[in-house]
């Protein structure tokens, strides 16, 4: 449950599962005390494993183990931090799972286009910089580094603010 102070009270988590109760699995893990908290952490953003059941927000060496499914520092909100422990949640999807995702957990300034023709579009995450942990189409360039491997399936452009994607199938990965 999200408790955010009473001057919050209209913000909502920026991932939504559409299909994630046998689909998506909410990993119990704890953010890796190496993570100084440099940059903000939004639900929907990914998470790669470090050691053990650590996670901290990807880089250019690790893979998407999943979504992160809490607040680390985004709208101002920290929920690991506010409870006093170091546990959070992140979301490891299977092939049929689906999300909508929220802005600023994705890109907004990338080009974010629905293929309409059947076609499945990747979905990567940036690697290093500002954007590090977003979401990103496959192929963007010049607003960071990509992840070399996709994280997801872009299911659907809702608006400029809400993508839907999905999980990847064995299938997806002789696409890249």
């Amino acid at each position: 449950m999200l408790r955010p102070t009473l001057a919050q009270a209209y913000i909502h988590r920026t991932i939504r599962p559409n299909y994630a109760f046998t689909q998506a699995t909410p990993a119990s893990v704890l953010l890796d005390p190496a993570w100084d908290r440099s940059i903000k952490i939004w639900p929907g953003m990914v998470a790669m494993k470090t050691a053990g059941q650590q996670v901290t927000l990807i880089n250019g060496t690790g893979l998407a183990y999943g979504l992160f499914g809490e607040y680390i520092g985004g709208d101002g909100i920290d929920e690991p931090l506010t409870a006093g422990v170091n546990a959070t949640a992140v979301w490891v999807m299977g092939p049929d799972a689906e999300f909508e995702i929220l802005a600023p957990a994705f890109d907004t300034g990338a080009s974010w286009v629905d293929p309409g023709d059947g076609t499945i579009k990747l979905v990567h995450a940036y690697v290093d910089g500002a954007n590090r942990g977003k979401l990103c189409p496959a192929g963007q360039t010049g607003r960071g580094t990509v992840s070399a491997k996709p994280v997801g399936r872009l299911l659907m452009v809702d608006s400029s603010t809400k993508i839907v994607v999905g999980g990847l199938s064995p299938a997806d990965f002789s696409l890249t």
